[in-house]
């Protein structure tokens, strides 16, 4: 008991000393925070909310379009439930692995942990390098995925130029994330993202109703088992922003207030996703079979123009950590000097964005091969391999809650996640993907010059996907419905 209370002393200490470190002196220091300098539970909800469903809210009714409704809620509902259950794993070891170093008087006042150093300290080297290649690609991945769908929907906005050249333009643009120092600093970028992706879920929503069913509308799916776990694991991409999680905590001032702070946001999340999702299938369906985004098929108006939101910084921000400490400039105090090192990050994103525009098919892509692991089966895995031992288990600074059974209750919820997103997610998952991305390639090829644009390649007839030309907002839309052969 008294070793308990030495190590809850030492991280109450550290957590109020950089809490006060947080207040503002002046005025310049009082609008630098609340603007720009935040660790508040409230600066957490909203990166958490706003960085969890993002871009892929366009792409869940061509999801519902491959499941059907029921299996597209159903789907919803167990991967959110399931990336709040990880993301609470994830917190829990972050504590656990930050009070072990702080006791042994470790100062993080000038480092961001990661969820690869936090695996280190408790599971050795071998699953620091595991959790490290897992996330950075799936880091990398998910800054590609963001810039596609920046160029995605800018091009909707204005069709003079190509979705390529849209991505050359706004790889440059999102090339000025390097000067965000950390997490920290994303107080008012995070407050907008969030209500920027509010306003396009009941954009898509109100917009579907009004617009209402196009002539002959049929909602034929699920069709096909491909289709049918490509879309399931789109959703399970769209609850996995994991891959940040230990980024947002250590920028709060008291992580350990995190654990309900994900569940909050996916209860939140749930409420934009679900009614837009259901709304624009229910207006368009089968056509959303052939129209990845969502914005396809609406007409073009002011509202539907103001509908374009931005996060390509929450998922680049911890690559820039990664390779600051690669290359030993993370704890620089000058931010020119980081900014400058953290460039060359940017070009393979870029490179990558404009060799894969596959919007959509990329998602289920990531999701089933990457996704799975970094979110879901690493972390139950790791908790159960850091608390094995009855030691362990004793001396945790937090005990399993009542509700879920203690110990023998999580450990079981546990292995339940692990075979469900290893069998169903990666397995099913990353054969209908990987089947579905590849068809993309051999339909229009890599480096597209606009993919899913009108005009594009006509799929072959073996498999009905998000293949078809974008119809222009005064056609009738029904002359582009595509029946599954």
């Amino acid at each position: 008991m008294a070793s308990d209370k030495v190590v809850e002393t030492v991280v109450a200490g550290s957590y109020v000393e950089m809490e006060t470190e947080g207040n503002p002196k002046n005025i310049k220091s009082s609008l630098s925070k609340f603007f720009w300098h935040g660790g508040s539970v409230y600066d957490a909800w909203f990166s958490c909310a706003s960085n969890q469903v993002a871009q892929v809210l366009l792409t869940l009714p061509y999801s519902f379009s491959q499941l059907g409704i029921l299996s597209g809620v159903l789907f919803q509902l167990l991967y959110g439930l399931m990336g709040s259950w990880t993301a609470y794993l994830i917190s829990v070891l972050y504590v656990e692995y930050r009070t072990r170093k702080e006791r042994e008087k470790v100062d993080f006042r000038n480092h961001v942990i990661q969820w690869f150093e936090v695996l280190d300290g408790l599971l050795g080297k071998h699953w620091r390098n595991v959790g490290l290649g897992f996330n950075c690609t799936f880091l990398l991945f998910g800054s590609v995925i963001q810039l596609i769908a920046c160029a995605s929907n800018i091009y909707y906005i204005n069709d003079n130029l190509d979705k390529r050249t849209w991505t050359y333009i706004f790889g440059a643009c999102c090339a000025t994330t390097v000067f965000i120092p950390s997490f920290h600093n994303y107080r008012i970028w995070s407050f907008l993202g969030l209500i920027m992706t509010t306003y396009t879920a009941w954009y898509l929503t109100i917009a579907s109703l009004l617009h209402g069913q196009i002539e002959g509308v049929k909602h034929s799916g699920p069709t096909q088992v491909v289709l049918y776990f490509t879309g399931a694991t789109n959703i399970l991409y769209t609850f996995g922003g994991h891959a940040v999680t230990v980024e947002i905590m250590h920028a709060m001032w008291k992580p350990q207030k995190f654990k309900a702070i994900y569940l909050l946001a996916t209860l939140y999340v749930l409420t934009l996703t679900l009614p837009s999702a259901i709304a624009v299938y229910w207006a368009f369906g089968d056509m959303l079979l052939n129209h990845a985004n969502a914005f396809a098929l609406l007409p073009r108006s002011p509202f539907r123009d103001m509908a374009v939101f931005i996060t390509f910084g929450f998922a680049c921000t911890p690559l820039y950590f990664m390779w600051e400490k690669a290359i030993g400039m993370h704890e620089c105090k000058s931010l020119c000097k980081r900014a400058a090192a953290r460039l060359p990050v940017v070009i393979p994103i870029w490179f990558l964005a404009i060799i894969f525009p596959f919007f959509g098919p990329i998602n289920s892509a990531v999701g089933s091969l990457l996704v799975s692991f970094t979110v879901y089966i690493i972390p139950a895995l790791a908790y159960i391999l850091t608390f094995r031992s009855a030691t362990a288990r004793e001396n945790a600074v937090e005990q399993p809650p009542k509700y879920v059974g203690r110990w023998a209750g999580i450990y079981t919820i546990n292995m339940f996640v692990v075979v469900w997103v290893f069998v169903v997610g990666f397995g099913f998952g990353g054969w209908a993907s990987m089947t579905n991305f590849i068809h993309q390639i051999d339909t229009f090829g890599l480096f597209t010059k606009c993919y899913q644009c009108p005009h594009s390649p006509l799929p072959s007839p073996r498999l009905y996907n998000s293949t078809a030309p974008s119809p222009t907002p005064n056609n009738n839309l029904l002359h582009h419905h595509l029946h599954n052969p």
